[in-house]
């Protein structure tokens, strides 16, 4: 990872209601590259996307985006750096009362002067490139769920964004949807030199596509290195995560009270 970083988190702390959500964390997304932040629900990775976005703001540390740092900017400054940034959020939440067409038109209808001449044309090479250009008259309810998630992912770069973030982009899709998409992923970071960060769950398919990862647990960073170092490694942690075995570091079960004293309290 030696490439010249897009985005850099240094010393990242967050805090909701003085309970730690993020704690020291320290992550570096090169240009060009495709990293993936994995771990268990609850671990602080759509706070960490947040952060990136400038939604939140740290309690303590920095995320620096394109040399900025992201809460030092005003609010014109804000949002001209998230018109840099694409983002794909879970299930796609498409405008359910607008045409497939109407989806990915709509950030170019709102942040550019482009005439619909040209909007049609860049509208049908994005559909086109998700293999979608024939459903362009369709409404998302007509949409399967892998159809949905790739008209999403053209919407996300209607705009060629130099940072395109995906939150569990392979949620409830079947295995075949799951390897278009995650195929898609790659393909577009590449073709359009963006940086892309996947929030998942889905480890093998994950390992397929991506150039680094990062495992998180407890609001901290336990462990990180490319997919060929991550199936090598003999950390507990890491082989717990992606074998999916259910002894480990990560519990069963939620910290509580001695289990046979549970019982006898209510005897």
């Amino acid at each position: 990872m030696s490439q010249p970083a897009l985005v850099e988190i240094r010393d990242l702390n967050f805090t909701y209601d003085k309970r730690p959500v993020l704690q020291g964390i320290n992550m570096t997304f090169p240009k060009g590259k495709l990293v993936a932040i994995m771990g268990l629900s609850g671990c602080g990775k759509t706070t960490l996307l947040r952060h990136i976005g400038g939604a939140l703001k740290p309690t303590k540390g920095y995320v620096k985006m394109d040399g900025q740092v992201m809460h030092d900017l005003d609010r014109q400054g804000l949002y001209a750096m998230r018109r840099k940034m694409g983002m794909l959020f879970q299930f796609g939440a498409l405008f359910t009362d607008m045409s497939v067409y109407d989806n990915v038109a709509f950030q170019m209808r709102e942040h550019t002067d482009l005439s619909e001449d040209l909007i049609h044309s860049l509208v049908m090479m994005k559909l086109h490139a998700v293999g979608l250009r024939g459903a362009q008259d369709m409404m998302p309810s007509e949409l399967s769920g892998g159809m949905a998630r790739r008209v999403a992912l053209a919407r996300t770069v209607a705009l060629d964004p130099m940072l395109i973030m995906y939150d569990e982009p392979f949620a409830g899709l079947d295995p075949i949807s799951l390897t278009v998409i995650g195929d898609l992923i790659r393909r577009l970071n590449d073709a359009l030199g963006a940086t892309s960060i996947i929030v998942t769950h889905d480890i093998q398919e994950s390992l397929k596509i991506v150039d680094y990862v990062y495992f998180m647990a407890g609001g901290v960073i336990r462990a990180e290195g490319t997919p060929d170092e991550l199936r090598a490694s003999k950390n507990d942690f890491v082989r717990q995560f992606v074998h999916g075995e259910m002894d480990g570091p990560v519990p069963f079960h939620y910290p509580g009270a001695d289990y046979h004293q549970d019982l006898n309290l209510r005897t």
